[in-house]
């Protein structure tokens, strides 16, 4: 890492990103924080318009500061959809310069927009790993979870109303079947001439002998034979 003069408020450290830069003091809103800078380079002259990579700083259409040199400590501030510090672009002076447009404590990373082109060009294509962002993907990674938590309970509650629906379908049929089976046998005793109880149907009881009619009358008692007179004898 570069080394950095101690009466500076800021130092570099390591980023959710790789390398970022730090506040060691308060900076106080408005405050310049540092100055961005590198070979300027003239987009008039073919090599140097040819010349890419991730540090080029656009003052305007003709001249862009190639902030890569190590030197350049601002090359290390990160990219944030929600800053703390903005570039404040001074053209006509070629120069660059970090301000900060809230207070920053001690430890907090420095970061400001790198732009809409930046954006589309390295940051959109991997997913912009900012605090914001971050913080956006979490929030989403939860409500996703939660309705996956929230669709699974819906399915269980579903799931088991059905169970209960069929459970109760299954024994209303085998009460169904009983009330069935219990009427069928009837019929059949019925067609046996059994009745229900037991008893015959022309009135004779199952397990006895009787001769007990159905009408209910008893039968006549059977009459004794009279036997015929002796003949007398005449003298």
């Amino acid at each position: 890492m570069p080394s950095i003069p101690s009466n500076k408020p800021y130092r570099v450290g390591r980023s959710r990103t790789g390398l970022g830069l730090f506040a060691t003091k308060p900076i106080k809103k408005g405050t310049k924080i540092i100055r961005y800078f590198g070979p300027l380079l003239d987009s008039k002259k073919k090599e140097e318009d040819a010349i890419e990579n991730k540090y080029l700083f656009e003052l305007n259409d003709r001249w862009t500061i190639d902030g890569s040199v190590r030197k350049n400590i601002a090359r290390y501030i990160n990219h944030s959809c929600r800053p703390n510090a903005e570039s404040d672009v001074k053209p006509r002076k070629r120069k660059v310069f970090i301000r900060a447009i809230k207070d920053i404590e001690p430890g907090e990373e420095i970061n400001y927009d790198y732009g809409t082109d930046y954006f589309k060009a390295y940051l959109k294509p991997i997913g912009c790993k900012c605090a914001a962002c971050e913080k956006k993907r979490k929030k989403k990674r939860a409500e996703a979870r939660e309705e996956r938590a929230r669709l699974k309970a819906k399915a269980e509650r579903k799931a088991l109303k059905q169970a209960e629906k069929l459970a109760k379908a299954d024994a209303k049929l085998k009460d169904k079947l009983k009330a069935e089976a219990e009427r069928k046998s009837k019929k059949k005793l019925k067609l046996n001439g059994h009745s229900p109880n037991g008893m015959l149907l022309n009135g004779s009881s199952l397990n006895g002998n009787s001769r007990v009619r159905a009408s209910g009358k008893k039968l006549a008692a059977r009459k004794q034979p009279v036997s015929a007179p002796a003949p007398t004898l005449q003298a």
